[in-house]
C-alpha cells in the first residue's frame, strides 16, 4: 500500500448472483490521500456497487480493496470506525428530530455525552439548521434532509468519506452549503469519495476522477487533463463522448 494512497483497487470483479454479467468487471485504480475522488457514470454503470464493496457494504467477488492500508475482506471492522457513509437515500428516522437521529447515530459511534451534544449543535449551526434541532425530520424539506444526512455521516469525523448522490434533488442554496463544506472538510486532510450526475458539480469539485461504463474504467485523472485530452470543452461534453448518448434507464 502507497503511503500516499487512502484506497487502492486491484483487479476488483462484482458478480450478482443469477446474473451472467459482472457490475463490476475487472477494475484497478489507487484513490491519493486527501483528494475528492469523483467515481462518474450513467445509471448501471457500476458506481454504486462500486462505492458498497469499498465501503463494506458487498463483498468482491475477486480482486482486493485498501483502504487506509487495511483490507476489506480480513479488516472490515476496524475499516468502519474510520469511513463515513452518505448515501443516496436518506437513511434518518422522520419521526425523530434532527438533533434526537444525530445523537442516536452519535451514539452509534461510540459519542456520548456533552462532547456530542456540542458536536451535534456545531454542525447543525454549520449548515444553518440550529433553528430546526427539535423538528421532526419528517417535516424537512429535501435540501434539510440532505444536509442531516451528511452530518450523520461526519460526526465522528472519518479519515475517509464516501457520498452516493449527496446533492441529488437539492435546491441551489443547499447544493452550494454543501459543496462549500465538502471542500472545508477536505482542506482538513478528509479523503472524499463522491458519485453524481452532475457533471459542472463533479467538473468543479474534484481532485480527480474516473469514469465507469459498463462495470470498467474508461478514463481516470485530473478533469481539466481529461477534457484537454478529449478536446472537450468541460465534462459533461467528455462524459457524452466517452459514454454516449444513448438512455440509460
Amino acid at each position: 500500500m502507497s503511503l500516499s494512497a487512502a484506497i487502492e483497487v486491484d483487479h476488483l470483479t462484482k458478480i450478482y448472483k443469477g446474473s451472467g454479467t459482472p457490475a463490476v468487471d475487472d477494475i484497478s485504480f489507487t484513490i491519493p490521500n486527501s483528494s475528492i475522488f469523483g467515481l462518474l457514470g450513467p445509471n448501471g454503470a457500476g458506481k454504486t456497487t462500486t462505492i458498497s464493496v469499498l465501503c463494506g457494504l458487498l463483498s468482491a467477488s475477486t480482486g482486493k480493496v485498501t483502504i487506509a492500508g487495511l483490507s476489506a475482506e480480513t479488516q472490515s471492522s476496524e475499516i468502519k470506525k474510520i469511513i463515513g457513509v452518505v448515501p443516496q437515500d436518506i437513511a434518518l428516522y422522520p419521526t425523530l428530530t434532527a438533533f434526537e437521529n444525530l445523537r442516536y447515530i452519535g451514539n452509534m459511534y461510540g459519542l456520548k455525552g456533552d462532547s456530542l451534544k456540542e458536536n451535534i449543535n456545531k454542525h447543525l449551526d454549520h449548515f444553518g439548521l440550529s433553528q430546526h434541532a427539535k423538528k421532526q425530520v419528517g417535516s424537512f424539506s429535501g435540501g434539510m434532509k440532505r444536509r442531516v444526512n451528511l452530518i450523520a455521516g461526519i460526526l465522528h469525523q472519518p479519515e475517509i468519506l464516501f457520498l452516493d448522490e449527496p446533492t441529488v434533488g437539492v435546491d441551489v442554496q443547499s447544493r452550494n452549503v454543501i459543496t462549500e463544506h465538502l471542500q472545508v472538510l477536505n482542506k482538513g486532510g478528509m479523503t472524499i469519495i463522491y458519485t453524481s450526475h452532475l457533471m459542472e458539480e463533479a467538473e468543479n469539485l474534484c481532485t480527480e476522477i474516473a469514469i465507469i461504463d459498463n462495470g470498467k474504467i474508461i478514463a481516470k485523472g485530473m478533469p481539466k487533463v481529461l477534457i484537454k485530452e478529449n478536446g472537450s470543452a468541460n465534462l459533461e461534453q467528455m462524459f457524452l463522448k466517452l459514454t454516449g448518448k444513448r438512455l440509460r434507464d
